[in-house]
């Protein structure tokens, strides 16, 4: 018998469709049966690619008498965080508060008006690793419930302040009457690359200890102060991390993509979900350690990445899907580790060869088996086996196409193919970097389909310009969070300066206004994670943490510094910088936890190089421009004059395309030829 799920299109809730739980879809239908049974509400919050989340459905959601004692004693709700980020948010912060630790499945246990006042992660079907069953907690919170109401009932209304007491940030008193550069200082800039490398890890690269996420922020902030600065110990510590992770475990070797993060600290072994967002954030990052040192390696790895993304995460309309499992036939990795044999029999003599490179052994180097990694250079592993390295590279690259011919007649891993705003368009704005610095057009085709599929699937009809969150088979469902927003208009801003296209910014600019109408908080300052006039939520949040994705808020920064300068509008450029200035002190403390938010400071610490080209050729100027490590820049080019750009007026002389360096719209000299302002860009 299917439950209620069964209706739902997110690939998380129909794999719990068929649980003898009687699990609901959050909404109405639930909280009036929570009100009239006077039952606690169990909501069980995870996602697809969740490999504990897929373990406690088996040991208990799929369990008949696990099943029968949550369906007598709670109302049951199912939620993919993916779908609901506003209300994980919200019930993770609740679980922080109380434990000190957060993860998924999150389990929370809510009065029937929604409050929590318990939870937890994964509980085993018996106890064990120092937690209880899943059985005692579930008799333990029902009999709470009905014994100890009123203690419930006042660590719920504690839970309920704490969250809303949490939106309390960066309202200090701040003198914006201050020059720019005195608000943001190079002293402060300089403070965060001494915190970052504080953390780093010398030998292996990454930030932190295991488990070691890619740390795409921090990587990029050192590669940008080291353009200015020429701070060889930052741009080595961020290249180390790059490549300790391309010849890494956590990046797949055959196939290309990066999985979600490393459970020890050589990036050998990783949690092996590969998620939208993660390969997007480390394109974005990819190309800008091409465009500064033109290494090869990091061209190749661009392009193996989203050759990846284009043949497994892309929908046949061009949307790209959220995420691959990290498990098939219920065992974790299956799908991309070997054997030595089975490597001996496909490969024959260039086994040996092979082998010695990616460290594979009879005993394997992780839990029996072989994750392919490199952890040594080519040309020592070369030399120890009698070869010159363009010999062994050449047979890397003959013997890699035949180990992935036969992983392909593997069992896949689970796809979770919902399309959702926010992370296809961190995708799409990979796409356009990729698509400039490496040159390559192809990359720009694929942003646009992408793109042009959310504009023709995503649109709210009759509320322009609102879109929904999440698209799947012809169904699009919630309202657009401002994570949403902020990436799509971050990637209409990126595809305007890769294309030429203007409509695509002013479609930005359209998308600024609606945000600051729909999310703006009481201070006009900080903006919420959902839209005026949501009901379904117990308290509106505001998120500023740069976490596995960047913080809404901290993107919005960028984007209306940005915007500001494109169309003259003073009051985005002050918001801006209130909303930087608000969070400085704290951002410099902290930079590996909003790293978005210290790239803007050192954006404004920097300067922001304006742009504008004018004349027939200006599509062909972009693009060299595009090339160039350039990253705070602003870009516009028209061979026209432009009436609602500034930068775009009285630029044109016949017959020729002139390029326009300015800072606060005052320009220097225009030059016909690039090398002529390289060195003042």
């Amino acid at each position: 018998m299917a439950n209620r799920l069964a209706k739902e299109t997110s690939p998380y809730l129909l794999q719990h469709a068929h649980n003898p739980v009687d699990w609901y879809p959050w909404g109405e239908e639930a909280f009036r049966k929570a009100e009239e049974e006077n039952k606690p509400i169990l909501v069980s919050i995870g996602y697809a690619a969740c490999h504990w989340c897929h373990v406690m459905e088996r040991e208990s959601f799929e369990n008949e008498t696990t099943a029968r004692l949550m369906n007598e004693h709670f109302v049951n709700i199912k939620i993919d965080r993916e779908e609901r980020p506003d209300i994980d948010h919200i019930y993770m912060d609740a679980l922080q508060a109380m434990a000190g630790n957060g993860g998924w499945p999150l389990n929370m246990f809510l009065l029937p008006d929604r409050q929590p006042f318990y939870g937890g992660t994964y509980f085993p079907p018996q106890k064990a690793y120092n937690r209880p069953s899943w059985t005692d907690v579930l008799l333990a919170v029902s009999d709470a419930f009905k014994t100890k109401r009123k203690d419930l009932e006042d660590q719920a209304a504690n839970l309920t302040q704490h969250l809303q007491q949490s939106n309390q940030f960066g309202v200090n008193t701040i003198d914006l009457g201050l020059p720019k550069d005195e608000l943001f200082t190079q002293a402060q800039a300089d403070a965060m690359v001494l915190a970052l490398m504080g953390q780093a890890d010398k030998e292996w690269g990454g930030f932190g200890h295991a488990p070691k996420f890619p740390g795409s922020f921090a990587i990029q902030y050192l590669l940008r102060h080291y353009r200015v600065s020429k701070d060889e110990t930052a741009l080595q510590q961020a290249l180390l991390s790059l490549d300790k992770m391309i010849y890494g475990g956590i990046y797949d070797q055959l196939g290309g993509g990066f999985a979600r993060y490393s459970t020890d600290e050589k990036w050998l072994a990783p949690h092996f979900e590969k998620m939208l967002y993660d390969n997007a954030l480390l394109v974005d990052t990819l190309c800008e350690a091409y465009q500064l040192t033109g290494h090869q390696r990091y061209a190749q790895t661009i392009r193996h990445t989203l050759a990846f993304v284009q043949r497994e995460m892309t929908a046949p309309e061009g949307a790209f899907y959220s995420a691959l499992d990290a498990d098939s036939e219920g065992v974790e990795g299956k799908f991309y580790v070997w054997e030595e044999e089975e490597i001996n029999a496909l490969l024959g003599a260039d086994a040996p060869a092979f082998n010695a490179y990616y460290d594979v052994s009879r005993h394997g180097n992780w839990e029996d088996v072989n994750i392919l990694w490199a952890p040594r250079p080519l040309e020592i592993a070369a030399q120890e086996q009698g070869l010159l390295p363009a010999e062994l590279e050449a047979l890397l690259e003959r013997s890699r196409p035949k180990l992935m011919a036969a992983r392909d007649k593997r069992i896949r891993p689970g796809l979770d193919d919902k399309i959702l705003l926010g992370w296809n368009t961190l995708m799409i704005h990979a796409c356009c970097k990729a698509a400039a610095a490496l040159g390559d057009e192809a990359y720009l085709v694929m942003a646009e389909k992408a793109m042009n599929c959310i504009f023709e699937n995503m649109r709210r009809a009759g509320a322009s310009p609102a879109f929904w969150h999440t698209y799947k088979e012809g169904s699009a469902r919630y309202p657009a969070f401002l994570d949403d927003y902020a990436n799509l208009i971050r990637a209409l801003i990126a595809l305007q300066e890769t294309s030429g296209n203007l409509e695509w910014v002013r479609i930005a600019a359209e998308l600024a206004e609606f945000v600051t109408g729909q999310f703006s908080d009481e201070n006009a300052r900080y903006f919420y994670y959902t839209a005026a006039g949501q009901e379904d939520v117990i308290v509106r949040k505001k998120e500023i943490y740069d976490g596995a994705v960047p913080s809404g808020n901290a993107v919005m920064a960028h984007n209306l510094w940005h915007l500001s300068i494109v169309f003259d509008r003073k009051e985005w450029a002050d918001r801006a910088l209130a909303m930087t200035a608000g969070l400085s002190q704290t951002v410099a403390r902290y930079p590996t936890s909003f790293g978005v938010w210290a790239a803007m400071i050192l954006r404004l610490v920097q300067g922001t190089p304006e742009l504008a080209v004018a004349g027939p050729a200006y599509k062909a100027r972009m693009r060299e421009l595009g090339e160039l490590y350039v990253p705070y820049k602003v870009l516009l080019g028209a061979e026209a004059d432009v009436a609602d750009m500034p930068l775009l007026q009285q630029r044109l002389q016949a017959g020729k395309t002139l390029i326009y360096l300015c800072r606060d719209y005052q320009c220097v000299k225009p030059a016909e030829h690039i090398s002529e302002i390289t060195n003042l860009i």
